[in-house]
C-alpha cells in the first residue's frame, strides 16, 4: 500500500466519511450531515394560492420561491376554476404559471387543485357554465339549499357541468401532464374546497356522492394520465372511522394517492381521525398532510409541534404543508420543522462504499468490484427509480468515468422507525475503458456518489458535503494505471 496515497485519502474526506485503507482497498463510511433536503416527490409544500387567491403567497416577499424555509420544495397552487377561465375558452393561465416558474427554476416542483365549490365565492364554477345550461344550487354556510343563498354549487354530474370542465382540465394537461415539474395534482373538482364532502354546502346525500365521485375520478385519471393524483380523506366522510372507505379503495386501485386535509383542526384525541387510511397507501402511493390553517390552529389551541411531527411518523408522509405565514410558521416551529425534515418522504443514506484504490485502466483493464451499502432514513419509500453511481473525475472536474449500478433499486429500500432503518448491500462489477475508449491517463482522480437515473444522471440530493453542484458527492479517490504490477 502506497502510504502518500493513503494519506491524500484521508484528507479527501475530512467531514466526509470515516475511511479505511486495506487490502489494496478504500472503504468509506459516510455521516449524514442533517441538513433538509429538496428532492423530487417530497417535501414541504408552501400554499402560495389556498383557495383564496391572497392565501398565502401575499405573505412572503414578491418573487420568493422560498429557498429560505428548510425543505420546502412544492408551490401548491389550489385555485377556483373561475380564476383560470374566466370566459369559455379564455385561460389565465398567468396566476399559475408565474408563482409555478419561481419553484420551477430553482429546482422546486409545483402542484395543483382545481376547485369548483367555495364558501366565500359566489362562482367557484364559472358563471358562464350555469349559463350554458348547467344545472346548479343555491345554498348557505352550513344551512344547505336555499334558493335565495348567496354561493351556487353545480350539480357535480350535470352533463353540460361534466362537458366543460372535461374541456378545461384537457386544455389543463396539455400544459401540465407528465411533466417531472409537476410533483401532483389533487382531485379537486368535488364538494367544498374540493375536499369531496358538501356537509357545509349543498348537502348532497352521501349514496349520491359516491357516484359522483367515482365520475370526477375517473375523468381525472383520463385527462392526467402521467401525473401522481391524488385524493382527499373527507370523501369517504371527514370524521368517517369505520374502516370502510369505498371510494377511496376505487380510487387507489387507479393509481391515486392520499391525503389528509385535516392535521391538527381538532383538539386532541382527535387532531387527525385517517392513520388507517394511510395505512392502505403509503407503501405504493404517496401521503400529502396539510394541517390547518396555521393561525387558525394556533387560536383554538388545536396547534402542537410534537402532534405535527407524529402526524408525520404515523402516516409516513411524503409532503407537508406551509399552511399560513411562512416565515412565522418557521421562526415558530423551528425544531419541530426540522425533525421532520429528517424523516419526511425518504432519505438516501451511503451506509458504507468500497472499491480498489488502484484500478487498472485502459485496453489492458480488468474488472474491478464496487461494493455498498444503503438505507432509507425517511418514513416513505421513493415512488420512482433510484439507482446508486459512483463518478470519477480527474483535478479539473471533468467526468472520466460513470459505474451506474443499475441492478440494485433503491426505490425498493425499506424505511424504519428513526435510526433504524434496515441496511440492504449490493456488489456489482466495472471495467473502465478497456477498448481504449475513452481514454485515461495514469494518475489520482477523486470518487463521487450520487443516486439518479439508470445512466448515472444524478437526480437526488444525498445529506452530504463536498458537492459538485450537480448532485455528485466527493467521498474519496482511485488511482489510475495502465498496467498492474505483478
Amino acid at each position: 500500500m502506497n502510504l502518500k496515497f493513503s494519506e491524500k485519502m484521508v484528507a479527501s474526506a475530512l467531514a466526509v466519511a470515516i475511511v479505511s485503507l486495506a487490502a489494496n482497498s478504500a472503504t468509506v463510511r459516510p455521516v449524514d450531515d442533517g441538513r433538509a433536503l429538496v428532492n423530487p416527490g417530497m417535501g414541504w409544500t408552501m400554499h402560495y394560492y389556498s383557495n383564496v387567491p391572497s392565501n398565502y403567497g401575499s405573505t412572503i416577499e414578491p418573487g420568493d420561491a422560498m429557498e429560505w424555509f428548510p425543505g420546502c420544495s412544492v408551490c401548491y397552487l389550489r385555485i377556483p376554476w373561475a380564476y383560470l377561465e374566466p370566459e369559455e375558452g379564455r385561460f389565465n393561465w398567468a396566476a399559475l404559471d408565474t408563482p409555478a416558474q419561481r419553484w420551477i427554476e430553482r429546482g422546486g416542483q409545483i402542484a395543483f387543485r382545481i376547485t369548483c365549490s367555495e364558501s366565500w365565492l359566489e362562482y367557484a364554477t364559472p358563471k358562464w357554465v350555469f349559463d350554458a345550461g348547467a344545472k346548479g344550487l343555491r345554498w348557505r354556510w352550513g344551512k344547505g339549499p336555499d334558493e335565495k343563498g348567496n354561493l351556487v354549487d353545480p350539480d357535480f354530474v350535470d352533463p353540460v357541468f361534466l362537458a366543460k370542465l372535461e374541456n378545461f382540465l384537457k386544455a389543463f394537461a396539455r400544459r401540465y401532464d407528465g411533466r417531472a415539474e409537476v410533483a401532483f395534482m389533487d382531485i379537486g373538482t368535488y364538494g367544498l374546497w374540493g375536499e369531496g364532502h358538501t356537509l357545509m354546502s349543498s348537502k348532497v346525500p352521501q349514496e349520491k356522492m359516491n357516484a359522483d365521485v367515482k365520475t370526477h375520478i375517473d375523468l381525472h385519471v383520463k385527462c392526467f394520465p402521467r401525473t401522481q393524483l391524488v385524493i382527499s380523506d373527507d370523501v369517504s366522510g371527514p370524521t368517517n372511522r369505520s374502516g370502510n372507505y369505498p371510494l377511496l379503495d376505487y380510487a387507489r386501485e387507479r393509481g391515486v394517492g392520499w391525503r389528509d386535509d385535516s392535521i391538527l383542526v381538532a383538539n386532541p384525541p382527535n387532531s387527525w381521525y385517517h392513520a388507517d387510511q394511510a395505512e392502505r397507501y403509503w407503501r405504493t402511493l404517496p401521503v400529502v398532510l396539510e394541517h390547518e390553517h396555521y393561525l387558525g390552529s394556533m387560536e383554538r389551541g388545536a396547534w402542537s409541534r410534537e402532534l405535527l411531527v407524529k402526524s408525520v411518523e404515523d402516516m409516513h408522509a411524503s409532503y407537508m404543508s406551509i399552511h399560513g405565514p411562512a416565515s412565522r410558521l418557521l421562526n415558530e416551529n423551528r425544531d419541530a420543522v426540522d425533525r421532520i425534515n429528517r424523516r419526511l418522504g425518504y432519505r438516501f443514506l451511503l451506509r458504507e462504499a468500497t472499491w480498489p484504490d488502484v484500478v487498472q485502466a485502459g485496453k489492458d483493464a480488468r474488472p474491478f468490484a464496487v461494493k455498498w451499502k444503503w438505507s432509507n432514513a425517511g418514513v416513505a419509500p421513493c415512488y420512482a427509480d433510484a439507482f446508486p453511481c459512483l463518478t470519477v473525475k480527474d483535478a479539473k472536474g471533468r467526468i472520466m468515468a460513470v459505474l451506474a449500478d443499475e441492478a440494485f433499486n433503491l426505490r425498493e429500500l425499506k424505511v424504519g422507525a428513526p435510526g433504524s432503518a434496515p441496511v440492504a448491500a449490493h456488489e456489482f462489477q466495472c471495467i473502465l475503458g478497456r477498448w481504449d475508449a475513452p481514454t485515461f491517463s495514469a494518475g489520482e482522480y477523486d470518487v463521487y456518489v450520487s443516486v439518479g437515473k439508470a445512466d448515472g444522471t444524478p437526480v437526488y440530493e444525498l445529506p452530504l458535503p463536498c458537492g459538485d453542484g450537480h448532485r455528485r458527492y466527493r467521498i474519496g479517490k482511485v488511482r489510475f494505471v495502465k498496467t498492474m504490477a505483478k
